[in-house]
């Protein structure tokens, strides 16, 4: 069963994976990222900032979306963490059965508008916000569980 699927440049990091696993209580976490799938040093810091008792699996796109279709992972308490908003349009277009997403983090970069304290998103990436909405897609913007979400729709106006 998906917990949380959330977007995070930064993937798996301290405080929030230990913030989000412990609130949801989370036995697997899934990052589905074409490059970090394919990089083992990435992999191997990746592992070494997952929580005690938590399971890590990292998987390109196309093969977490076999996994999270087939039902093989539906034995876990799951978080999914994407790297982008890029990552969680094309997911979502094949996995049905995501209907919220949380927003965490994207990074800075030129040419893009920050529309909360930690994301920033350039007008392709509005332009996915807006189809995922289309699709029947929330996306909440919300760094810590403790937060207040904020509705990505309304942040992107």
């Amino acid at each position: 069963m998906i917990n949380l699927v959330r977007i995070d440049h930064r993937l798996l990091h301290g405080q929030v994976a230990f913030a989000w696993t412990k609130s949801l209580g989370t036995d697997c976490i899934l990052i589905a990222n074409d490059e970090v799938a394919k990089d083992n040093l990435r992999m191997s810091a990746l592992r070494m900032a997952t929580p005690s008792g938590v399971k890590l699996v990292i998987k390109s796109i196309e093969d977490s979306v076999q996994a999270l279709n087939s039902g093989v992972t539906d034995k876990y308490h799951l978080m999914v963490i994407l790297e982008s908003i890029k990552d969680a349009d094309e997911l979502t277009k094949q996995v049905p059965s995501i209907k919220n997403i949380n927003l965490g983090g994207v990074k800075t970069e030129e040419g893009k508008k920050q529309i909360s304290m930690a994301v920033f998103v350039s007008q392709e990436e509005i332009a996915r916000l807006n189809q995922m909405n289309q699709r029947g897609i929330s996306v909440e913007v919300k760094m810590v569980p403790e937060d207040k979400g904020q509705n990505v729709m309304d942040l992107i106006k």
